[in-house]
């Protein structure tokens, strides 16, 4: 059985989750505890099997024992980005069709005013608090409180420890992080069969990256997202230990790694730029020895990026392509990519295959879009035209990324197809100027786009946000930088003009969200 509470006999002291800068420790037995309270509390709320909820809570316990309860009463799980304004949280709850809301208690002046958004939902059935700071009022810590909720500690402690008597498996339904226009809802099918049923997914991850109950995972970033959701609760379910930091910071990073002798932990590109642009006396301050494996995803990495890890930390760098849709897998071991830079593995779910703009399939080498065949269908919640879009008449799909397949069977990602620069008919990927502009000592951050331009219809701008940003000939290191980037690639490819920044509106993923770029807005 993989589920937490296969392993509440065994080891149900274990930590199931510690957090990395407060210390706080979440048993198995706790962690069964409190979320079958939760579960109860849902049953008792009205919401059966198939039914939503939104969790809108920042990296603490509470998120566990929320979405364990929720997954073992046969829910779908929509996690909501903390940082969004209240018009965007609003929008996800409302899409989502959430029956119960959770709530953090340091967001209520978000949630409050997300009143117009909810309006729309005369199902919501459970209104709760993450902490108990009253229904209305000031709490004891005086925090405003939210008119309408429950406090989160009241309302379990009304319910009992035991399981409800119909557990089934739940499922997520996560958000796209909308970096190119709104988030766009991903409603997979709910798992069959009982509670802990292995599935064909989690096999091939604990497989493919040995996850045990030995396994002490790192996470650095939001659980609203699905790569630390998905990867925390599976060695969860398998009985190791998380660890979860609140907020990302490269240095305290590695001093976790130490003090929990760390075996796993998963990065994005961005992360692993800021851990090496950490001074050399800094990074050998700390024993990373009990480091197994680092598995990145999420955003492409630069080859440079990643060849500086692997001679840092050995050859313990792994990479996988997939996305919250589940359409496709493809992975590659470190010395696979040694051997192969760039690319990011063969596929392990479905064979892959690169269409051209006609939807003819192309060969070996060619460039054109990335489309896998599924043994699962997905839908994008509410949104049958981009439902649509995402599949073709054989039944592939696809998650709008270009690239290309080697004779081998290795798949080299260009760039998504949103990202395309159209300048004089030619098409351009910004991750190819992206990839070289981060080697320049200078440059902490980059970013590439098309601008609208009156002769070419688009030309090629960088966004850079400066390591050092007291930098004062600004002007002089963006010719330089241009002249860097022409040194190493195709002139056309290159931008004509450099703007600096104080800070790139990335998310924690590592995702740019480049319709922020032309506005100033930051990412969030």
């Amino acid at each position: 059985m993989q589920h937490p509470s296969a392993h509440v006999a065994d080891h149900g002291d274990q930590p199931a989750l510690v957090m990395g800068a407060s210390g706080a420790v979440l048993t198995y037995r706790q962690l069964d505890d409190r979320s079958n309270r939760v579960a109860r509390l849902l049953r008792a709320a009205g919401l059966r099997r198939g039914d939503h909820i939104a969790v809108l809570l920042a990296n603490r316990p509470e998120w566990y024992e929320v979405v364990w309860g929720a997954l073992r009463a046969g829910l779908y799980v929509t996690p909501v980005n903390f940082h969004l304004t209240a018009a965007e949280a609003g929008y996800i709850v409302a899409d989502c069709g959430a029956r119960a809301l959770v709530v953090d208690a340091d967001l209520a002046a978000t949630v409050a005013a997300m009143g117009p958004d909810l309006a729309d939902l005369p199902d919501l059935a459970a209104m709760i608090t993450c902490l108990a700071v009253g229904s209305t009022g000031r709490g004891p810590d005086d925090r405003p409180g939210l008119e309408g909720f429950e406090g989160y500690e009241a309302a379990l402690a009304a319910h009992p420890a035991m399981p409800i008597d119909d557990q089934s498996e739940g499922g997520w339904m996560f958000y796209s992080s909308g970096t190119t226009g709104r988030p766009k809802g991903i409603e997979p099918p709910l798992p069959k069969g009982p509670l802990g049923a292995p599935t064909p997914f989690g096999a091939l991850l604990s497989g493919l990256y040995r996850i045990t109950p030995d396994t002490v995972y790192l996470s650095p970033a939001p659980l609203y997202h699905a790569g630390p959701a998905g990867w925390t609760t599976m060695v969860q379910r398998f009985g190791g230990t998380a660890v979860v930091m609140e907020h990302f910071d490269a240095e305290a990073l590695l001093a976790l790694i130490e003090r929990h002798r760390v075996t796993h932990t998963q990065l994005v590109p961005t992360h692993m730029v800021r851990l090496l642009k950490l001074p050399p006396e800094v990074r050998d301050r700390y024993d990373l020895s009990s480091l197994e494996l680092l598995v990145h995803a999420a955003a492409p990495c630069p080859p440079d990026v990643k060849r500086a890890v692997i001679d840092w930390l050995g050859p313990i760098v792994h990479e996988f392509y997939s996305g919250s849709e589940g359409a496709g897998f493809c992975a590659i071991e470190p010395e696979e990519w040694l051997a192969h830079p760039g690319s990011v593995g063969r596929s392990l779910m479905g064979a892959v295959h690169i269409l051209g703009e006609d939807g003819t399939e192309l060969g070996t080498g060619e460039e054109g879009q990335v489309w896998f065949e599924s043994a699962t269908r997905f839908e994008y919640h509410g949104d049958p035209a981009k439902t649509a879009a995402a599949w073709n008449d054989k039944g592939w799909s696809t998650l709008g990324d270009i690239g290309r397949v080697d004779a081998e069977g290795y798949l080299y990602l260009t760039d998504r197809v949103a990202n395309t620069i159209i300048s004089g008919g030619v098409n351009i990927y910004p991750r190819e100027a992206e990839d070289v502009l981060i080697g320049h000592p200078a440059v902490l951050d980059v970013g590439v786009i098309g601008v609208p331009d009156a002769e070419m219809g688009e030309r090629v701008v960088a966004y850079v946000q400066l390591a050092s940003p007291a930098t004062e000939d600004r002007e002089g290191l963006a010719d330089e930088l241009v002249a860097w980037c022409r040194d190493r690639l195709t002139h056309y490819k290159c931008p004509t003009e450099v703007r600096f920044v104080d800070q790139l509106p990335r998310l924690p993923t590592g995702k740019l969200l480049k319709r922020n770029l032309l506005s100033g807005e930051p990412a969030r």
